[in-house]
């Protein structure tokens, strides 16, 4: 787990979407390539697996794209450039654009965080307003945060699972602001 001021994380998924400006016949795609399923009973988008990089991406009607399973840009951008690679050789007369010009927007990064201490979690529920914390259901705490707009899951051990953020810059602070947080909950550093 690489680390940043003092933060341990690791990106474990990007969830990207992206563009063609086309009309794409699914039902065709499907039926023309191995790697796509449609089932538009169940979905209304066609699911694209890649293999390098590993990702998934749902392909709708309207050349409407979402790619997940990467953890960074240069991986989105390629699972991006092979769609349009597939598409092209699936479907040649859609007016495809340049695949290395297709912009993409980052909507969600997941990642995983270590702050390497234990916490009461119970207490720390009990005393601050933007925590959740319901261990019958669920064994961690949930803390939502502002600024970055971020929600986190808190494990008892330190551990913990960053969502809802668009750049991993944000990801440093948010875990930053739930380390602050916590300080008076530390029941120990752990060892490991």
């Amino acid at each position: 787990m690489p680390e940043k001021d003092g933060i341990y994380y690791h990106v474990e998924n990007i969830v990207a979407s992206a563009s063609l400006d086309v009309d794409i016949d699914l039902f065709s795609l499907a039926l023309s390539v191995d790697n796509v399923e449609y089932e538009p009973e169940q979905f209304p988008g066609a699911i694209l697996k890649i293999e390098d990089p590993h990702s998934s991406l749902l392909v709708f009607k309207n050349g409407k794209l979402i790619c997940t399973g990467n953890k960074n840009p240069e991986q989105i951008r390629k699972a991006i450039e092979k769609t349009v690679e597939v598409l092209k050789e699936a479907q040649p007369q859609l007016k495809l654009p340049d695949p290395k010009n297709v912009p993409f927007r980052i909507e969600n990064i997941v990642a995983s965080g270590d702050l390497k201490v234990t916490v009461d979690l119970y207490s720390l529920a009990a005393t601050l307003d933007n925590v959740e914390y319901e261990p019958e259901q669920f064994p961690g705490a949930i803390i939502r945060i502002r600024e970055p707009k971020a929600t986190l899951l808190l494990f008892k051990n330190g551990k913990l699972i960053c969502a809802g953020v668009r750049k991993e810059e944000e990801i440093v602070e948010a875990i930053k602001k739930v380390r602050e947080l916590i300080k008076d909950f530390v029941q120990a550093p752990r060892a490991d």
